[in-house]
């Protein structure tokens, strides 16, 4: 396959409550060629979970052997469980000229960023940190001290942005997406990504100068 036909892998992270789920989802919506990377977990499966769409669900030994054989682009322990993401399900939708999403922390996409020189990384910022704080309150699921957890949190996360090769801002979701997708148009365009196209068409020129 040449490379020009390979898939994009677009790393989307960003605080808590900046609404990078709604993003995601919007995008695959909209976009025929785009699937979001499923993580293995070795928690267990909460209602209404289905496997293979929400998560991949392992026993602990399972897991521990695929980071023992290297199956993970990145993978880590929180809150006493497992959660990681398959590499042969990544680069076979690469290969099929699928691009793929992985919505994930800033840990993990870091280590993403050490094996997928490739990857173009998306930091998804709120409009303003007030408005964070707001949607966060709007779940209804935080406590007073869960909540300024989140919040110094998403201050601290914040201080990565410059490690990602985009920012978008999340003012509403549509405009999100419009960027997202202008990102990756732009991307399929960079000489890097094209080479051989450029050599096709040189090849292509050079022959109709000498036959023509």
């Amino acid at each position: 396959m040449q490379q020009h036909d390979r898939g994009i892998l677009i790393v989307i992270s960003g605080p808590s409550g900046a609404g990078k789920g709604t993003i995601c989802k919007a995008l695959v919506e909209k976009n025929e060629n785009l699937f979001i990377s499923v993580s293995a977990t070795t928690r267990n499966p909460r209602v209404g979970e289905v496997e293979g769409i929400n998560y991949y669900f392992i026993s602990r030994e399972e897991f521990l052997k695929r980071v023992e054989n290297d199956d993970f682009l990145e993978w880590a322990e929180v809150y006493g469980n497992y959660y990681g993401t398959p590499k042969s399900t990544v680069d076979q939708m690469l290969d099929q000229g699928i691009n793929v999403i992985l919505e994930i922390d800033i840990q993990g996409a870091l280590k993403v960023k050490e094996n997928a020189k490739d990857g173009v990384f998306v930091f998804i910022l709120p409009p303003s940190m007030e408005e964070l704080k707001q949607r966060i309150i709007k779940r209804g699921s935080e406590t007073q001290e869960s909540l300024m957890t989140r919040f110094k949190s998403a201050y601290q996360e914040i201080n990565y942005v410059s490690k990602y090769n985009y920012a978008v801002v999340n003012d509403t979701v549509e405009e999100a997406v419009m960027k997202i997708e202008s990102i990756i148009l732009a991307e399929k365009c960079r000489v890097d990504r094209i080479k051989e196209t450029i050599i096709e068409s040189k090849e292509g020129l050079i022959h109709e100068q000498l036959y023509d």
